[in-house]
């Protein structure tokens, strides 16, 4: 006899998740659909990928600053905290520096230096390390699950190599474009990147878009599920479970979520950092390229104020990303946040302090759960 389901409450509880159990989680092989952002740089830690995943997500670890064995090493500790399925995320783009300014930028930059007790630096050559092809080397050497890539799709031999590895692959998206070439790459979920999204925007050509394509979620997902037969993840100003639900609403499979957790306890966000986006609104953000020379969308500081003042054209990226780390750096060192690259979306007034990543997920899916409880019953 099968007495599984002998309690009313836990079947109601059961009938519940079923909402949430979408073809995503089946593909995924995940409890809920709900994916952590792979945020480069220091703030996606192992912990807090594996933290995700534990929880019923999918974990992934932004990978695209690191050595190719930081993240070998990266991937063997998540693996020593879950047995749950997890991401990598790379930028698909080559460390071509374009050094034909660079006086000019560092003139401008070294009177930032200065603020920080750094000597100046020469207008010598910058130069970007070109890691791609050995950090993709290293996802299929691991048979990571999930590779998640920004700014374009994976060559077609990379993607013949981790679908003969067993590898999902996903790809961010700005436009319905761009979610058509995704899909005819063979992609196997694609995230729409809505212009409220924090961090660089993974617009595929910044040539004809300098600043990124810039369509709001809720005008962009839609749109992009009309058009791909590929589950679609909805990204952008999505911070709990009315946004889980509104993405579900809209045709999404389930949602990527990056500045929620940025003030979560297993967050690598340096804490002066994390003060500022506690304090900050849906105001403070703006989309810039001064740090980096690709557009991302992060919170308005003096470093940003201070370049634009200058009227000077910021190098293209990785050039200018390499370029200003020193400065960052040392920000960072003097906890100062207005010298920083403080990446974060439009949804500033629904972060937290101090909740775990877990619990999180547990409320946005609760909450979520609620909502649709609400709408079944009219």
């Amino acid at each position: 006899m099968n007495t599984a389901i002998s309690d009313p409450l836990l079947s109601d509880r059961r009938q519940k998740i079923i909402h949430l159990n979408t073809a995503l989680c089946r593909i995924f092989e995940i409890r809920y659909p709900i994916f952590l952002a792979g945020m480069a740089g220091g703030p996606g830690t192992v912990g807090l990928t594996a933290a995700v995943s534990n929880a019923g997500g999918l974990g992934t670890l932004g990978a695209a600053y690191m050595e190719p064995e930081a993240i070998r090493t990266a991937i063997r500790d998540i693996r020593k905290l879950t047995n749950a399925p997890f991401g990598v995320n790379l930028f698909v783009t080559r460390a071509q520096d374009d050094n034909s300014r660079t006086p000019e930028v560092q003139q401008e930059l070294n009177v930032m230096r200065a603020k920080f007790g750094i000597p100046n630096v020469v207008a010598e050559e910058v130069k970007t390390p070109d890691h791609f092809e050995q950090q993709f080397a290293v996802l299929l050497e691991e048979k990571v699950p999930v590779i998640s890539t920004a700014f374009g799709v994976l060559p077609p031999h990379m993607t013949e190599q981790a679908k003969a590895a067993g590898i999902r692959i996903v790809t961010m998206v700005t436009t319905v474009d761009e979610a058509i070439l995704a899909e005819q790459a063979g992609c196997d979920a694609i995230v729409a990147q809505g212009s409220e999204a924090g961090g660089h925007r993974g617009t595929f050509d910044i040539a004809n878009r300098p600043m990124g394509a810039n369509i709001g979620t809720m005008a962009l997902v839609p749109q992009i599920v009309a058009h791909v037969q590929v589950p679609v993840i909805a990204a952008g100003g999505i911070m709990d479970g009315r946004g889980l639900v509104a993405a579900l609403v809209l045709g999404a499979q389930g949602v990527q979520m990056g500045t929620r957790f940025l003030t979560s306890i297993e967050s690598g966000a340096h804490i002066a950092y994390q003060h500022k986006l506690l304090a900050s609104t849906e105001e403070s953000t703006v989309i810039t390229k001064v740090f980096s020379g690709r557009p991302a969308r992060g919170i308005t500081n003096e470093f940003i104020k201070v370049w634009d003042q200058s009227g000077v054209e910021p190098l293209p990226f990785p050039t200018q990303n390499t370029a200003t780390r020193d400065i960052r750096n040392a920000a960072a060192q003097q906890n100062n946040s207005d010298y920083m690259s403080l990446w974060a979306g439009q949804g500033l007034r629904m972060l937290t302090a101090g909740q775990s990543a877990g619990s999180i997920i547990q409320e946005t899916i609760d909450q979520a759960q609620t909502i649709l409880t609400q709408i079944k019953k009219g």
